[in-house]
């Protein structure tokens, strides 16, 4: 298993949380959440979270695209336990910023995701403006958090 900074063991250190159930058919055949799951799980709570932002970006010709994710399996984990995804806004540059997510079940976490998002125009890279850039420094993660983006 994977080992995350101890910082990102602690829910507290998320702005936001959003409980997911564990589903039956997300096991795999060793009778734990298999990996395409746990990675399904976190792009649920990844739109959630945007959505959060209050603003389709759509609406202003705008994409917000994945440009890479980095996914950590600390623990197993197991049906039929809900898992608890909690996320902050880890580092913001020009045009694209870093969402670093925690999965727990049960207290502890089981696994970590950080996704690199890059905004785009018609045109390229797109700067991102000062009213989603002051909602995502709301949305930050609270201790040692930063990653890439």
């Amino acid at each position: 298993m994977a080992r995350a900074e101890a910082w990102r063991l602690d829910a507290g250190n998320y702005p936001v949380s959003m409980v997911i159930q564990s589903r039956f058919g997300d096991l795999d055949s060793l009778g734990h959440i298999n990996n395409v799951a746990m990675a399904s799980i976190f792009e649920t709570a990844r739109v959630h979270f945007h959505h959060r932002l209050g603003r389709h970006p759509a609406e202003l010709g705008v994409r917000w695209l994945v440009a890479a994710v980095d996914l950590k399996y600390v623990e197993e984990a197991h049906f039929p336990y809900d898992v608890v995804v909690h996320s902050g806004i880890g580092h913001i540059g020009n045009s694209s910023w870093s969402l670093l997510s925690a999965a727990f079940q049960q207290g502890e976490c089981v696994a970590t995701c950080d996704t690199v998002m890059v905004m785009k125009g018609p045109k390229g890279n797109r700067v991102i403006d000062d009213a989603i850039r002051a909602v995502m420094e709301e949305n930050s993660v609270r201790a040692g958090g930063g990653g890439a983006g």
